[in-house]
């Protein structure tokens, strides 16, 4: 990809520069004033670019009412991705799914949900007072994953619900299988819903045929995108794309401005504009580096006898993002949680481990010498393991999650008293707090829900395989919170 080539316009990162170039003295906040005061070691790291950390400028527009610079970079996103409208979430897809949410439902409506939904969804449901009927995505016993839920369950559903508002998938999950949200858009609007997609990693989606396709292409109402995690922004900028048939894009834009920062980081904001202008530009070429370069690994990987990688073929006909390289331990004895501490020893980094699997992160930015020869490290990983390896296990009492029962609802819980009491002594309880083991941040408790013999014993395997735990108040999971009385 030779970037240079291509004049691509950034209006806010060439708003900010210009600002830079003026040399105007800042009476005004940040309090390190362009860097004067910052701690020295952190300033000579960051270097010039803390003089981009500007505050809420008039010559720099307003994320609230934007008006010149963000409202353009906001418009060329919109553009770049085929969407009515496009939000800057500085505050990550958290903040994306939220305002997804506030903007499709009102308070008491329902939602229909998967039940491997990110933990930020529960965040949304108790700002808005929402109600949800979860559904289970199938399961894949090979590699002990949750896959997506069937155009046919979502279909299901609905017609035994029509009160039900909204759907909302995520597509594509962790592991890079996309739903089949082209149907089930198609159900939904027939069904007079309204479908939200969490596409937090699907940022470079709908650029190159060898990927699947984006969630606005396949007509979702509405998506969030984690920009940071695929493409070139910095980390906690994400995207939310609006589409106006089914929503009111001034909703959308209400409700984002209630969720956003009056001081938000310019930096942050510069970098989305940035990111969508590369991937406007070269899309299709970093879209072919990446799989590209997802290959050799796969092709590694794969050479080892034993080693399972997980391929489109193993989707049960769905799309599979390639770029996203899952392989399963499991026959040769080893967790993920294993492996990912054997690579990391061997100053490897990967994205997700669990019971049976390495998930590795691939993008375009992996097209270096650095990457050929990290390559040359993991195939020397893969020969100590291999060289030891013991007999396959049998993982999935660790790799399924139990299927749970909402007794409250999420917000009713959240205004309740709670308690501690030993995980042992929460069985036939309702369940105070969220619990998830991250990543993927897949809840495993929801407020609300009763906590059970099965998922106690659940969360005591994902504990023992070194898994860390995420959203209880003790985060080593000796004791749960539970509802009073």
């Amino acid at each position: 990809m030779k970037q240079e080539e291509k004049a691509i316009a950034m209006p806010l990162v060439e708003a900010m520069l210009r600002y830079k170039s003026e040399d105007v003295y800042p009476l005004h906040t940040p309090g390190h004033k362009g860097g004067r005061g910052m701690q020295r070691l952190l300033r000579n790291e960051l270097g010039a670019s803390v003089q981009l950390d500007v505050s809420l400028m008039s010559e720099l527009d307003d994320i609230h009412e934007p008006t010149s610079y963000i409202k353009e970079a906001q418009e060329l996103a919109a553009q770049t991705y085929g969407s009515d409208a496009c939000f800057m979430a500085v505050n990550g897809t958290s903040q994306a799914i939220h305002a997804m949410l506030l903007t499709a439902l009102n308070p008491g409506e329902k939602l229909l949900l998967p039940r491997n939904a990110h933990r930020s969804v529960a965040g949304g449901l108790v700002l808005g007072g929402i109600e949800v009927t979860y559904m289970q995505p199938e399961f894949n016993a090979d590699f002990g994953l949750m896959t997506q839920v069937t155009p046919q369950a979502v279909e299901q559903a609905l017609l035994a619900d029509s009160s039900i508002k909204a759907v909302l998938l995520t597509s594509p999950n962790y592991y890079g299988i996309a739903a089949d949200v082209q149907a089930i858009a198609a159900i939904c609007h027939a069904q007079g819903a309204v479908l939200l997609v969490d596409e937090a990693h699907g940022p470079h989606l709908g650029f190159s045929e060898l990927l699947p396709p984006s969630a606005l292409q396949c007509g979702a109402d509405a998506c969030a995108q984690s920009t940071h995690k695929i493409l070139g922004a910095m980390t906690q900028c994400s995207l939310l794309h609006v589409q106006g048939k089914h929503l009111d894009l001034q909703r959308a834009a209400d409700v984002m401005s209630i969720l956003t920062t009056t001081s938000p980081n310019y930096l942050l904001m510069g970098s989305l504009d940035a990111a969508r202008a590369q991937v406007q530009a070269y899309g299709r070429e970093m879209a072919e580096t990446a799989v590209a370069a997802a290959q050799e690994l796969r092709k590694l990987c794969k050479a080892h006898a034993g080693l399972r990688v997980l391929e489109e073929e193993d989707c049960g006909g769905l799309r599979l993002d390639t770029t996203k390289v899952t392989v399963s331990f499991a026959a040769w004895g080893y967790t993920g949680v294993e492996v990912g501490d054997a690579l990391r020893k061997a100053r490897i980094a990967v994205e997700l481990v669990d019971a049976y699997n390495v998930l590795f992160l691939v993008t375009y930015a992996d097209n270096t010498t650095d990457y050929t020869e990290m390559l040359a490290r993991v195939e020397q990983v893969l020969c100590e393991l291999e060289a030891h390896k013991r007999g396959p296990q049998q993982l999935l009492a660790a790799a399924r999650v139990p299927q749970t029962q909402a007794v409250l609802s999420l917000r009713e819980v959240f205004y309740r008293k709670k308690q501690a009491v030993p995980l042992a002594q929460a069985v036939g309880k309702i369940c105070g707090e969220q619990v998830s083991f991250y990543p993927p941040g897949i809840p495993v408790l929801l407020p609300g829900e009763l906590v059970t013999e099965e998922i106690i014993a659940y969360c005591a395997a994902q504990k023992a395989l070194g898994l860390p735990v995420s959203g209880p108040a003790d985060s080593s999971l000796q004791t749960l919170r539970i509802i009073e009385n």
